[in-house]
């Protein structure tokens, strides 16, 4: 009997752009690692540490929003790609967040219990991924596109705006006092909804080429505008809104569903042109 050869191993397809836009997320998720073990060893240093790995965690939530977009547009969507994605997101959404949980309330409760409810955050958020991609590994154009559990970059963002706005309320005092009972409720709370089965928007459908009323564009670039300028607040009050909103949507109308997550509908034939056939075959 023939003994079949191995089949022959094949480089994968491995685009720069989109995987450029996740080597930034991954090099902000080491840094905020970096910056918050330097908290643990200079506990002198104040708060300084904790916001410099804050905004690291909040420049990959940038990061991880854009290469998606980007790959999707130029029609470079790839398993190297999406796996790649992945093992970026488990360091800046899921080790550094839990990093930086277990640092800021260790001094006020038991290590064991710090590090349990951290490791109980990371347990779902790694969870969460390794359920994401067989889901995309098996969806089809057809399929929803809707995250089911909340994504984890969205959990690290809550965490990393909560933590920073607490900082904010009590001037830089690493010691956040009874804000530590929140703050520890709150990853209990996210842990839970990203092994959930609740329905959280992708809005992958918004790109560079939505078109919006000029009120809906003047609030967009006045909220972007606001997060770079108050980043120790708005962006609490956003990933909250993210949070609340997944909560609520089964209760609200398919109409105002659609005009907040999705394109209008009038404005999708006028998408693809003759030139954009590159992007129509990525949709």
């Amino acid at each position: 009997m023939p003994i079949k050869s191995p089949q022959p191993w094949r480089t994968p397809k491995v685009y720069l752009l989109p995987n450029l836009m996740t080597a930034g997320n991954l090099a902000c998720g080491f840094s905020a690692v970096f910056f918050i073990f330097q908290g643990m060893k200079s506990p002198e240093s104040g708060s300084h540490t904790y916001h410099t790995a804050i905004a690291f965690i909040l420049a990959a939530c940038v990061f991880d929003a854009l290469d998606g977009r980007v790959a999707r547009m130029r029609g470079q969507e790839s398993m190297f790609g999406r796996e790649f994605d992945s093992l970026a997101d488990m360091i800046s959404f899921g080790i550094a967040p839990a990093l930086l949980v277990m640092d800021i309330v260790m001094s006020d409760f038991d290590e064991r219990l710090a590090w349990t409810i951290a490791f109980v955050y990371l347990l779902c958020g790694t969870m969460r991924l390794a359920r994401f991609n067989c889901l995309a590994h098996e969806a089809t154009d057809d399929d929803n596109k809707d995250f089911i559990g909340i994504p984890i970059p969205a959990a690290a963002g809550m965490i990393a705006s909560l933590t920073v706005f607490i900082l904010w309320i009590n001037e830089g005092d690493k010691a956040i006092g009874n804000w530590r009972f929140v703050l520890l409720a709150l990853v209990l709370l996210l842990s839970g909804l990203m092994m959930s089965e609740l329905s959280y928007p992708s809005f992958k459908k918004v790109n560079w080429r939505t078109r919006r009323s000029i009120l809906w564009v003047f609030v967009a670039i006045l909220v972007l505008v606001s997060a770079f300028l108050f980043w120790k607040v708005v962006p609490f009050f956003l990933f909250l809104t993210y949070l609340v909103y997944g909560l609520v949507r089964p209760w609200i109308s398919r109409r105002w569903r659609r005009e907040i997550e999705e394109e209008d509908e009038e404005f999708e034939p006028e998408l693809v042109g003759e030139d954009d056939d590159s992007d129509a075959s990525a949709a």
